[in-house]
């Protein structure tokens, strides 16, 4: 019998010739195609119309030794249960919950040996996970179904958009001069129009920091990032493609005839009585460009340092440092992390009037009332480090450099800093102490750094719970021992999660926390600095001295209720 012959290392395709369901030709034909189409398989062979979902999955079964579900006689699954899966795992791994039955979530999937699939769903959920196979034609259509993206994405946007509330402040003329061309005039056909500004607007109205759109081969997706995490909102028409792109583009007066290379721009819109800057790139892709939208919305701007969430010796030693006369402060992250929301903040606790504050920033993302800012362009010689020289020139007392990226821009950042001045800077490093060996790696003296910088800061940015959903859970010990928490630590901290609710699109999760970890150069350490000790050492020395490491932080919020676990075990090392 086929059954007896079926093993888990047989392939789908000959396993279904074997059984008579398909020909080789119908094979080769499929495997062609999806080549084209990047699904799985057993996917393009129902779409094909080569095999039918029940025979598929009978064969999956086999093939996978677990028990096969026919989606399309399931007619309702419990919206509680859908909740427990989040939309983001759901759709990349994909995955539909099915039932729960005590502390057992049944869930269908594709493919139900994705070891890392069922131990994120286990993760994520907190459930013993059990996995049936169900084939992937009915499985995307229910994924769809159930979590309201793709279509349904676009039909609310567009429902929920007002134009008379939208006004482009600033487009180039590059859509009169471009008005004979066919492109032209479809990009100004009313849908086009609607839906670009549909957008914009649904991703600010969702708190996105970023919006993706993204051309593929037989589709075009649309993404936001909320909360640090992005979400699928929508896959447009195909045929709205190179419209869509041509749009956005001219409304950030870029050049739409040009393809080839990346470029940048700048859309300014008013909604209401907000004034919402856009920052666009563009990035030639394969099957066409590829457009990033950067959203600045001044009214989301949080610049009381009181309320960003630092312990209160963290927030002291922070607040004592900026407000020194001079040295150097020092916020260290990666991309995305605030690194220059916090540098905002300290300036507007210091900005009085009777100080000189300058910055050289890259780019300047906010305006600051009493602040010089001033825009780098290397293209044309300005610099951090060009920038620098013309500040101390122009008698300053508090100096603020976007990044400090090379031994130049460095090397004059100390001298600002030990001739009088404060001077505010960021880095790419992973945790405090190792910003300082960062320095002397770039070329800085080390008795220069021992002397000039007064404080560091690492952080990072986890997701915070939602209020209005926020339950207790608990984890089983296997991942407590995984996250290197000790089981009597673990034993006094209360944990929480979202179970997921309307007011946070049903992720669990609603703003972000900062997560600090604040390191006072102290004598101690200044001596260790100049005798080569390793950022190790440093570091050692700063938690004996009572410093809280960004997982240690992460952990004091987590027990509060503020965010979860796995955010913090996401966003920090051990």
């Amino acid at each position: 019998m086929a059954t007896a012959r079926t093993k888990s290392s047989d392939l789908i395709g000959d396993l279904l010739v074997r059984e008579g369901l398909i020909t080789e030709e119908q094979l080769k034909a499929a495997l062609n195609e999806q080549r084209a189409n990047g699904h799985r398989l057993g996917y393009t062979l129902v779409a094909m119309g080569m095999v039918s979902e029940t025979d598929l999955t009978r064969v999956l079964a086999r093939k996978y030794r677990v028990k096969a579900v026919d989606l399309s006689r399931i007619d309702h699954i419990d919206g509680r249960v859908i909740k427990m899966v989040k939309p983001e795992i759901a759709t990349r791994h994909l995955v539909l919950p099915l039932r729960r039955v005590g502390r057992t979530l049944t869930v269908a999937m594709a493919n139900p040996t994705n070891l890392d699939a069922i131990d994120e769903l286990r993760f994520s959920t907190g459930y013993d996970i059990e996995p049936v196979v169900a084939g992937e034609y009915s499985l995307r259509k229910a994924v769809e179904k159930h979590y309201e993206i793709l279509e349904d994405g676009l039909q609310d946007i567009l429902k929920q958009l007002d134009d008379e509330d939208i006004e482009v402040v600033e487009e180039g003329d590059v859509e009169d001069e471009m008005s004979v061309t066919a492109l032209q005039a479809q990009v100004e056909e009313a849908p086009v129009v609607k839906l670009i500004n549909g957008i914009l607007t649904s991703a600010v109205q969702k708190g996105a920091s970023d919006i993706h759109i993204e051309p593929y081969e037989r589709e075009v997706r649309v993404r936001f990032r909320v909360d640090g995490a992005l979400r699928e909102i929508m896959r447009p028409p195909l045929k709205m493609k190179a419209a869509l792109t041509s749009r956005v583009k001219i409304l950030a007066d870029l050049n739409i005839a040009e393809r080839r290379i990346p470029q940048d721009g700048r859309i300014i819109m008013r909604m209401g009585k907000r004034v919402i800057d856009f920052r666009v790139s563009t990035l030639p892709g394969l099957f066409g460009e590829k457009i990033v939208l950067r959203i600045l919305d001044k009214s989301n701007l949080m610049l009381d340092l009181e309320k960003f969430g630092m312990e209160p010796m963290a927030e002291q030693e922070f607040v004592g440092a900026i407000r020194n006369p001079y040295g150097m402060v020092l916020v260290t992250g990666p991309t995305g992390s605030g690194k220059t929301t916090t540098l905002y903040a300290a300036l507007m606790k210091i900005n009085t009037e009777d100080v000189n504050i300058m910055t050289a920033e890259d780019p300047v993302e906010y305006n600051l009332r009493g602040v010089n800012q001033t825009q780098v362009r290397p293209e044309i010689g300005l610099t951090f480090a060009s920038c620098l020289r013309a500040f101390l020139r122009q008698d300053p007392n508090i100096i603020l450099v976007g990044e400090v990226r090379d031994l130049e821009t460095a090397g004059i950042a100390i001298k600002a800093a030990l001739t009088g001045h404060l001077v505010l800077s960021t880095l790419h490093t992973n945790d405090a102490a190792s910003t300082i060996t960062r320095l002397m790696d770039i070329g800085v003296e080390p008795f220069n750094v021992a002397s000039a910088v007064n404080l560091v800061t690492a952080q990072r940015l986890v997701r915070r719970i939602c209020g209005n959903c926020k339950v207790e859970t608990t984890y089983d010990p296997d991942v407590l021992d995984a996250a290197m928490i000790p089981r009597e630590k673990a034993a006094q901290i209360k944990f929480y999660k979202g179970e997921g609710c309307e007011q946070c699109d049903a992720t669990g999760y609603r703003g972000r926390q900062g997560l600090y970890e604040v390191m006072p150069v102290t004598a101690q350490i200044r001596r260790m600095i100049v005798h080569g000790e390793t950022a190790d050492v440093m570091k050692e020395q700063a938690v004996a001295d009572g410093m809280l490491t960004l997982r240690d932080d992460g952990l004091v919020k987590v027990n509060r209720g503020v965010t979860t676990l796995e955010e913090v075990l996401k966003e920090t090392a051990a």
